[in-house]
């Protein structure tokens, strides 16, 4: 089953958009779960966010749920199929799937996701806007109506130590997470998570967009934060829950769906 809580009663539920959130078997949530992580790295691909071999997306996996599923190490973001996506322990072990594992994705995920039960998935690239701003040191302000989806709900972690190759690293990242929807890594990139795929990487593709906004602005003046504190959480309410994440993901897997027929296909 998966984990999204219901939205405010204020809000309601779109009428003609299928929204799936429990399952009858584990293997249809893993299949449901496998095909969003293929879409989310179909599109971290569109819209720039590979940067070689950096970058992975994992989900729970529902049934081991020690286990994770995550993209293959070296394959292009565009080009993942779900036959593709390998399964790995609480080891670092890969129990199903014919590539090996990125060692920085094992060491930060699997850290994150023992560190938070509630976590289904976890997605973390170098994109440009990410990883520029990550050069500031500072938290993501509420200059934007988009940016108060962050607002005190992310970290910040400083102490950046070269590629991410062991576990202990991977348990400071997570700790700089604490309870919030996102952190980011200083001098590094951006980090989110969620209660489903689709909820973890809209978080990124908005978070990464929200730093965009604040870079051109920051560049082109003296932004003025109007958004006080009350106005700031209030409209983290509205735009800020898991039900909200999930939902805004919706029209990007109706695009990517549209321009690459047989997605889910082996």
């Amino acid at each position: 089953m998966e984990t999204v809580t219901s939205p405010p009663p204020v809000l309601g539920l779109p009428k003609g958009i299928p929204i799936k959130l429990q399952f009858d078997t584990p293997e249809a949530a893993r299949l449901h779960r496998k095909q969003m992580l293929t879409a989310a790295f179909r599109l971290f691909s569109k819209f720039g966010y590979d940067e070689g071999v950096a970058g992975h997306i994992t989900v729970r996996d529902p049934e081991h749920t020690d286990h994770f599923w995550v993209n293959p190490f070296g394959v292009d973001f565009g080009s993942v199929r779900i036959g593709d996506l390998i399964c790995v322990n609480h080891r670092g072990e890969v129990v199903e799937g014919n590539y090996s594992v990125n060692r920085a994705a094992f060491a930060i995920h699997s850290q994150i996701h023992a560190a938070r039960p509630d976590v289904v998935a976890a997605a973390h690239a170098h994109s440009m806007y990410g990883k520029a701003y990550a050069t500031l040191g500072q938290k993501l302000p509420p200059s934007t109506q988009d940016a108060c989806a962050f607002y005190e709900d992310h970290g910040l972690f400083t102490d950046y130590g070269g590629v991410v190759g062991e576990l202990e690293e991977g348990q400071r990242i997570a700790m700089a997470l604490g309870q919030s929807k996102a952190c980011i890594l200083q001098n590094h990139g951006l980090l989110t998570v969620g209660g489903t795929v689709e909820e973890a990487a809209w978080w990124f593709i908005t978070m990464d967009r929200s730093c965009q906004a604040q870079l051109i602005a920051e560049a082109t003046g003296r932004p003025v934060i109007a958004i006080d504190h009350e106005t700031a959480l209030l409209t983290r309410g509205q735009v800020g829950f898991a039900m909200a994440g999930y939902f805004q993901f919706q029209p990007l897997l109706q695009r990517i769906l549209r321009e690459t027929p047989g997605l889910f296909e082996e």
